[in-house]
């Protein structure tokens, strides 16, 4: 598993990860391609030797509770990867087996933190871009989990959560503190993609094939709310994660 460089403030509003002094995505080892991308969640136990973070899944269903089905939970996941869908050329499709998803999404089989995601890479002789090989979000069964904003911010949103960590697994590192939904803060100021967060993955993955303009009416909006200052306990070397 590579390791993670610290994340610095990134211009522009976004910051590539880089691994190993790589920058990585989904597909193709040219920024702008498009890709496609299959994910799963996890039914067992899974273990990943050498990962970073996330290197024991517990089944997805341990994330559930009280305010939290597993039909919720699917649809909300669905919605989050559409939410990076349509403002670049990638698209998501959700495989039954974890065994055979490039993305797999589980519990955290040693609960710490929040949420955490990591990524590996294929490795290559030449200089540039790499190929991410597998990537995996794990999040925390023992804190309470939440559909929508209400005020509260000690209880996260799940899609606002997922949307976060799948921007990880897409090659999206921490551009800062707050302004974007990769801040590593959580925040309830605003439901969906930031400028930032779009010319990111745009510059990764390129615009849709079928739409000249990213459809940001829809996807960037704001809500007015007080942003407070709860980390994310997400994939940030600067962090020690």
């Amino acid at each position: 598993m590579a390791c993670l460089l610290p994340a610095h403030a990134g211009e522009g509003g976004y910051r590539l990860l880089e691994l190993d002094g790589h920058k990585v995505k989904w597909g193709e080892r040219r920024l702008g391609a498009g890709a496609s991308v299959s994910y799963a969640f996890a039914g067992e136990t899974l273990r990943f030797d050498g990962s970073h973070n996330c290197g024991e899944l517990a089944p997805i269903e341990g994330l559930l509770g009280e305010n939290l089905s597993m039909a919720t939970l699917a649809r909300e996941t669905a919605a989050a990867f559409r939410v990076w869908a349509r403002v670049a050329d990638l698209s998501f499709h959700q495989v039954a087996d974890a065994r055979d998803a490039d993305i797999v999404l589980g519990a955290q089989g040693q609960p710490q933190g929040r949420a955490f995601a990591n990524v590996s890479y294929r490795p290559a002789p030449e200089a540039g871009v790499r190929s991410i090989e597998q990537a995996l979000v794990c999040l925390n069964p023992d804190h309470a989990w939440k559909v929508g904003f209400d005020g509260d911010e000690s209880v996260y949103d799940i899609r606002y959560t997922l949307i976060h960590e799948i921007g990880h697994t897409i090659g999206l590192d921490h551009p800062g503190p707050s302004g974007q939904v990769m801040g590593f803060r959580y925040t309830e100021a605003f439901v969906g993609l930031q400028p930032g967060d779009l010319r990111g993955v745009q510059l990764l993955y390129g615009h849709r094939a079928d739409d000249g303009e990213p459809d940001n009416g829809v996807y960037v909006q704001r809500v007015q709310k007080r942003t407070v200052p709860n980390i994310y306990s997400m994939l940030s070397a600067a962090e020690n994660e």
